[in-house]
């Protein structure tokens, strides 16, 4: 058989030879811009001369820190298709850990958006390694006292449009590098290679997985500074299909207004994007019929937002799971053939957890005793390998403590059922135990979100001499729901939990931590209730 060699460059030069009138739809801060990909592929081309006539050589890590548009599309192509790696940057993150990663992945140019800009400003003298600013505008270049920036656009101008992408690229050789969020400590980086991202979306292709297709218009929410969007623009590129972008500081008007106007049919994000767009649909009128895929994934979807979604607005919602270290596509919840005719509720409980292991992957759940059984009940830590799970951290000896024996031990706890099906029960810092017994605040908080008048939801652990740790919930209201108390909303879940798995309190906020990906940030809620309790005495 012939070696081939797994190159990024090769998407973008499908998309420009077999696509060339299929259009990424951005919208930028001067509202919609709309490309083919035979322009896309042109401005990449450019883009990638014109890095190389800067000196930039293969291997040199070249950050960015935009939004999602068609400009962010772009370096997706150019920086790893002449060999250099593209390091997306969270641009949520706080100084100090954005000025930790900048000098830790010794980035030599750093591609950032004029409404992030100030944030370089602010740190720009504490970055060793950053020669030059490229500025991502459809205006001027802003004033600024930082030195050697330049225009994106002036960049695209000038280079060269007949550039030739080298092939003397190796699959092996790295292509990118995320950071994961760091709930706790400094961000760790994960690298990912041009055979890694190009397996990973053959695996976003599956029909049993996401099944991206040509006929898809595709519209990533995620951001693109997180997991590579999930990997969305890699393989909507790579197949031709239409893409949107939603650009900068969205809102679920502005998501549902797109999802109309450009009738797109696949969709992904986390959970708390899905509440807001439910909630934008529930109060206002919009046309969702085009959509064939809502992808859903960084933490469990509650079963209720699952039901109105597909029940209310007919909506197929397809639930998955991954991480940083898995590039991330590691399960999808799919019924099997033989699984369409159960009880409605019985497929909606099974299409409610984080589902099967994608083909290509290799999986265990390590338990106390080795690996559990699959009875629904057992439970133990998820451990994964396979061509596009990481193998280490990026220049971190933390790696250690994670890769072991060839196993990704990812740190989340599942049950696995007699199918196969994957439910991840809660992160192993985040079980409660109670009298030796443990509670999934997972569990909790679907069943609490799938109470009518309530927003939000997330349970924490509060100490406790008797049984160890309590669960104590905090809960978001949904405007206009009307109140309900504390003793209400405990009696709602008594029917579905054991007595000793139903919350000890219930603190009613207005808004609930979150990662700068839109995860529930337990560690921050934790102090927030602690200093609820300390205030109260």
């Amino acid at each position: 058989m012939m070696k081939g060699n797994l190159l990024i460059s090769s998407m973008i030069e499908r998309a420009e030879r077999f696509f060339p009138k299929k259009e990424v739809i951005s919208r930028t801060s001067t509202g919609i811009q709309r490309f083919t990909y035979a322009e896309i592929g042109e401005r990449t081309r450019k883009l990638a001369s014109s890095l190389k006539e800067f000196g930039i050589e293969k291997g040199d890590k070249i950050a960015t820190l935009a939004w999602n548009h068609h400009r962010h599309l772009e370096l997706y192509f150019a920086i790893p298709s002449i060999g250099s790696v593209l390091h997306t940057i969270n641009i949520r993150l706080s100084p100090e850990h954005i000025i930790y990663i900048i000098n830790h992945a010794e980035d030599e140019l750093i591609f950032v958006d004029e409404d992030v800009f100030p944030l370089i400003e602010a740190v720009h003298d504490k970055l060793r390694t950053v020669k030059a600013y490229i500025v991502m505008t459809d205006h001027e270049l802003p004033s600024t006292n930082v030195p050697n920036v330049y225009s994106y656009e002036e960049w695209v101008q000038t280079g060269d449009k007949a550039f030739e992408f080298p092939k003397d690229i190796d699959e092996t050789e790295e292509a990118g590098l995320c950071f994961t969020s760091a709930t706790t400590g400094y961000p760790k980086g994960v690298i990912y290679t041009h055979r890694s991202t190009v397996l990973h979306s053959m695996g976003l292709a599956f029909t049993d997985t996401v099944g991206a297709s040509e006929s898809d218009t595709v519209m990533p929410v995620v951001p693109m500074f997180h997991v590579n969007a999930w990997g969305m623009p890699y393989v909507a590129t790579w197949l031709g299909a239409d893409q949107v972008m939603p650009g900068p500081r969205f809102t679920p008007k502005i998501l549902a207004e797109l999802i109309q106007d450009e009738k797109v049919t696949m969709t992904a994000g986390v959970p708390t994007i899905w509440l807001g767009l439910l909630k934008e649909l529930e109060e206002n009128s919009y046309r969702t019929d085009s959509l064939r895929a809502v992808v859903c994934g960084g933490s469990a979807a509650p079963l209720s937002m699952i039901k109105t979604f597909e029940q209310k607005y007919n909506v197929p919602f397809l639930h998955a799971y991954g991480m940083t270290e898995t590039s991330p596509l590691a399960t999808v919840s799919r019924l099997k053939s033989y699984q369409e005719d159960l009880p409605e509720e019985d497929r909606f409980n099974i299409r409610a957890k984080q589902g099967m292991l994608v083909p290509g992957l290799e999986m265990k759940v390590a338990g106390g005793q080795g690996e559990v059984r699959w009875d629904e009940e057992e439970m133990g830590e998820l451990l994964l390998k396979g061509p596009w799970i990481a193998d280490d951290y990026f220049k971190d000896d933390r790696g250690n403590e994670t890769f072991i024996d060839g196993w990704l031990h990812t740190g989340d706890v599942c049950t696995v059922d007699e199918e196969g099906v994957i439910k991840i029960v809660d992160r192993t810092k985040d079980l409660i135990k109670s009298g030796g017994e443990w509670i999934s605040s997972v569990d909790l908080e679907n069943a609490i979100m799938s109470h009518e008048k309530v927003f939000e939801a997330s349970v924490v652990a509060v100490p406790d001499a008797e049984w160890q740790e309590r669960p104590v919930a905090c809960v978001v209201l949904k405007d206009k729901a009307g109140n309900i108390t504390k003793e209400e909303l405990i009696e709602f879940l008594k029917p579905q939990f054991a007595k000793w798995w139903l919350p000890d309190d219930v603190i009613f906020m207005e808004e609930i931590p979150k990662t700068s990906v839109g995860k529930f940030l337990k560690r921050a809620l934790r102090d927030k209730v602690k200093e609820h309790y300390e205030s109260a005495y």
